[in-house]
């Protein structure tokens, strides 16, 4: 699976948790929330981008209630105005175990 796609004038990131390189899930929700937009800048800098491209975001959330606060900090520290559009939608499970948050993102090139 590619962990992103370009399509026209947007690139498309396959949901993004926050998984090491190794598949190791850090422990706090915090330190999961960084790495999930670390791997996005990563990405989207292999198209030339950075984090200001990003129009669009879904984030899949265990236990959103419980984290949102938090969550909501981080992404507003590492996104900026003006915001991309967001869902945040809470869900029993994600593939990777262990992991409280998945994110989908669709940015726009040039």
């Amino acid at each position: 699976m590619s962990p992103g796609i370009v399509s026209g004038t947007h690139v498309f990131l396959t949901g993004v948790t926050g998984a090491g390189a190794d598949g190791a899930m850090p422990q706090t929700a915090e330190a999961q929330f960084h790495a999930c937009f670390d791997k996005i800048a990563a990405v989207l800098a292999e198209a030339h981008l950075t984090l200001d491209a990003v129009v669009e975001m879904t984030s899949y959330h265990v236990g959103l209630r419980g984290h949102f606060d938090l969550f909501d900090e981080i992404r507003r520290a590492r996104l900026h105005d003006p915001y991309p559009a967001w869902t945040a939608v809470e869900v029993a499970g994600l593939r990777r175990v262990g992991a409280i948050v998945e994110i989908r993102i669709v940015a726009q090139v040039g």
